[in-house]
């Protein structure tokens, strides 16, 4: 199957389900090899089995939670022995964490929440920054949220861990400025996704847009000619750039 991510190989993070099943999928029918990660086997292989009914390569599926750090490693080295190198990273696997006033989170919890939405990120930058140097027109993509600038009450630990991966993103970009990686931040906006139902029970999800409107978006973001902003922050909603805040 040929498309505009033709040739790309792309791993995506939270595959099984929601906004990263979407971007999987629509980055293979786009041409794309996808590494599928996810902890839900079951929705892995019904990904792969769309992708494949969509006339799509195969993908390579990666049953793993994204805190199981060294596993994270054991991954960069495989797809540096496979592949020798990596086009596109979508860390799009989140956790809301529940909703509650600061004081009544467990400290687990609160570790969990920052353990998924940022210590794995940093891990997926250490473990891939080398294969995607080795790409010529690398992308690093975080799906963020308006969480992160909104900081709502009983939001705390899910908006605190988008604003550090949002500042995660920004000196990854800065770090590797002069290189062929592009670190960019996306923010969603509102989709029909299980963590949106967890946070609006009483929302009709019918009235929401769905994921895949998302992943329609990124596959022009994740093309080797797709015009991306370093270090800036995508936004679904207004289909455009938007400049992170800077002190004066």
């Amino acid at each position: 199957m040929a498309g505009r991510l033709d040739g790309r190989l792309a791993l995506v993070t939270g595959a099984s389900r929601g906004i990263g099943y979407q971007c999987a999928l629509a980055f293979a029918r786009e041409g794309a090899h996808v590494i599928a990660l996810a902890r839900t086997v079951g929705g892995l292989e019904e990904l792969d089995d769309e992708i494949r009914a969509a006339g799509g390569e195969a993908a390579t599926l990666v049953p793993v939670d994204v805190t199981d750090f060294d596993a994270i490693d054991r991954l960069g080295a495989t797809i540096d022995q496979r592949w020798g190198r990596l086009d596109v990273f979508v860390g799009n696997a989140g956790l809301l964490g529940g909703l509650s006033p600061l004081g009544h989170y467990e400290p687990k919890n609160f570790q969990r929440v920052f353990d998924v939405n940022v210590t794995a990120n940093w891990r997926f930058i250490r473990a891939l920054d080398p294969l995607l140097r080795a790409s010529p027109a690398a992308r690093a993509m975080f799906i963020s949220s308006g969480s992160a600038h909104s900081c709502k009450a009983f939001w705390g630990p899910y908006a605190a861990s988008k604003a550090a991966l949002e500042a995660l993103a920004r000196v990854y970009a800065a770090e590797s400025a002069s290189t062929s990686i592009r670190s960019i931040i996306i923010d969603p906006a509102v989709a029909r996704t299980a963590m949106r139902a967890l946070a609006m029970p009483g929302e009709d999800p019918e009235t929401l847009p769905h994921p895949s409107k998302v992943a329609e978006a990124l596959v022009p973001l994740a093309a080797a000619d797709g015009n991306v902003r370093n270090g800036e922050i995508y936004s679904i909603a207004a289909k455009a750039w938007l400049k992170p805040q800077r002190p004066a």
